[in-house]
């Protein structure tokens, strides 16, 4: 069931950013006189697909099929990509047909360069632009919600927060000399905010301003490995989502919705504080008090062997939030700047795996762990889900762009050169580098898929 579920999300993602993607080309094709003989979705032969001329046929077409100035609209066997065969253009289908020819208007080589880089471009653009629209759709719609304190309710033991110094009841002032005034942005500015660089955080202790150092190689570290910060903010609480009667909670007499308060007399202020304390205590009796409607009294429990006690936990907030809500023009710029964060990330996350803080096992992933990351997204809800599909397109956008061969980029740098050389490069010289770069990508595409595997 996972597999299907984990199959029908990656479908949906890789289906919406190869549509937009392809759709770009396709629209700057036609609008600057080029045919554009096939959109694809899939790769692989053909199942089905809709010629103005033949209306709905199954299975390929004959191989003297002339597409004319219709384009055909197909779905092929292999749902990983897609494409728009472009006439007159050496691409990854490898397409040579055309080359004893005479070049004919219509075709993507007898276009001018500024032509040429628009088409090849476009699917770039409209990636980002996918990002941007996302990103701002949510912005307007869901608008931001900040925690208004910067006020530390727990640190985890062991954690990279206990390492740094923090300490219960500290109250982050500034981050690299930035003013902090919400837990949002003290998090943003621990983790992505200057990756892997050296955080000076001040913070008042007791009525004293104290200096923090934090090096954010090791931060980056904890993140890439899953381990928590290890900080929980002071204004939350925790609450039973649901309790297994069969489990020690629920043969302890705990139910759905009580509110965590305490645990052996230490104040609980998140999830992960509170299930580090659980599992610290296996096969050990606790106390633990809890607010339930208006009534607080303690609960003594034992967590099983494996430091559970058969509970799942959601956070209430009882500090002070703050709501913000954008017009339509607030909205599109915090599209636009949140996809140029995504990629400043993108960047500088390649620059820690460079530096060896981040390792390539657990930061690059293919189509498995897209599938599952997908999956996961989708079962916190529509919001996480779209914030996925609009990071994975600005990813795509990037990738594309790249100078390599059988992409985007490495049909640019083709673009660049004949027109500084005002010729056109022989088709067998393109065709040769066309095949390397398709050959390099399916190798790249082995190694992510066996690093998935192995992940």
């Amino acid at each position: 069931m996972e597999f299907l579920s984990n199959l029908f999300y990656f479908i949906v993602v890789l289906g919406i950013l190869v549509l937009v993607h392809e759709f770009g080309h396709f629209i700057a094709a036609r609008l600057v006189g080029m045919r554009a003989e096939v959109f694809s979705i899939g790769m692989g032969p053909r199942l089905f697909g809709f010629h103005k001329r033949l209306g709905f046929t199954f299975g390929n077409l004959p191989k003297d099929f002339e597409f004319d100035d219709n384009t055909e609209y197909r779905i092929s066997l292999l749902p990983i990509g897609g494409y728009v065969k472009i006439a007159g253009m050496i691409d990854e289908s490898m397409d040579k047909d055309f080359i004893n020819r005479e070049p004919q208007p219509w075709e993507f080589r007898s276009k001018k360069p500024w032509q040429k880089f628009i088409v090849l471009i476009a699917g770039v653009i409209m990636n980002f632009i996918l990002a941007v629209l996302i990103f701002g759709t949510i912005a307007f719609f869901q608008g931001q919600t900040l925690l208004k304190t910067t006020t530390i309710g727990a640190v985890l033991p062991g954690s990279i927060a206990e390492q740094i110094g923090f300490k219960p009841d500290d109250r982050i002032v500034k981050i690299n000399y930035k003013e902090i005034g919400s837990w949002n942005e003290a998090m943003e500015h621990l983790t992505f905010k200057q990756m892997g660089k050296v955080k000076e955080i001040l913070v008042e202790r007791n009525g004293q301003m104290i200096t923090l150092n934090a090096d954010g190689k090791k931060i980056i570290r904890a993140i890439a490995d899953k381990k928590p910060l290890g900080l929980e903010p002071y204004g939350i609480r925790v609450v039973l989502q649901m309790v297994e009667t069969l489990k020690p909670a629920g043969q302890a007499g705990f139910k759905k919705y009580d509110t965590i308060l305490s645990v052996n007399q230490t104040r609980i202020c998140g999830p992960a504080q509170f299930s580090s304390i659980i599992k610290q205590n296996k096969q050990k009796e606790i106390s633990i008090q809890i607010k339930r409607k208006d009534s607080v009294f303690n609960l003594s429990v034992i967590p099983n062997e494996d430091g559970k006690i058969g509970v799942m936990l959601g956070a209430a907030v009882v500090g002070k939030t703050e709501r913000i809500n954008y017009n339509l023009f607030e909205a599109i710029y915090i599209g636009f700047d949140e996809s140029i964060n995504a990629i400043s990330l993108f960047f500088n996350s390649i620059g820690q795996i460079i530096n060896g803080n981040l390792s390539v096992k657990e930061s690059v992933g293919g189509p498995i762990m897209i599938a599952q990351q997908a999956s996961q997204q989708a079962e916190l809800g529509l919001i996480s889900f779209l914030n996925f599909i609009a990071l994975l397109s600005v990813t795509l956008a990037i990738i594309n762009i790249l100078p390599l061969p059988a992409l985007d980029g490495g049909h640019l740098v083709f673009v660049v050169i004949e027109a500084i050389l005002r010729r056109e490069i022989k088709p067998k010289v393109k065709l040769a580098i066309q095949q390397s770069g398709v050959i390099l990508l399916l190798l790249l595409m082995a190694f992510v898929i066996y690093n998935d595997l192995t992940r």
